[in-house]
């Protein structure tokens, strides 16, 4: 099967849902999603948002991401006693790439790839950060 490049919000919405199922069936990050996220077709519309504004900054698009993912990372880790470590940023980060790779190639794939690397980086060290103001 050819795989064709990340292009439109249908393919951000297959690729976030896709992942999202592997991240809940997981025995690390599971418990973390599940026991937070009480409607995920709700936080399925919200991430492919994310997603959607963040790989297609020059295009007109009908939805614009607004929230603080920052915010909503440090509460869930406060929440579970600063247990989120580096080992779990990992394990997200190669399910987003395996995700990817099972479903698209291509710029827009690799730059998905690039921006969720740097963002999990930025939110784990803003969390340990969180955790020294405390």
């Amino acid at each position: 099967m050819d795989k064709k490049d990340i292009e439109t919000r249908d393919d951000v919405f297959l690729l976030v849902s896709s992942f999202y199922i592997k991240v809940r069936k997981d025995i690390v990050l599971g418990p973390f999603f599940n026991d937070v996220i009480k409607d995920w077709d709700e936080h399925l519309e919200k991430l492919t948002t994310f997603w959607e504004s963040s790989l297609f900054m020059t295009r007109k698009l009908e939805k614009k991401y607004k929230g603080n993912p920052l915010e909503a990372h440090v509460k869930v880790d406060k929440e579970n006693n600063n247990a989120i470590s580096e080992l779990h940023f990992g394990l997200w980060l190669n399910l987003w790439f395996q995700t990817i790779d099972e479903l698209f190639e291509g710029d827009y794939a690799e730059n998905a790839k690039r921006r969720a690397r740097k963002m999990g980086t930025f939110l784990y060290l803003k969390i340990f950060e969180a955790r020294m103001k405390e």
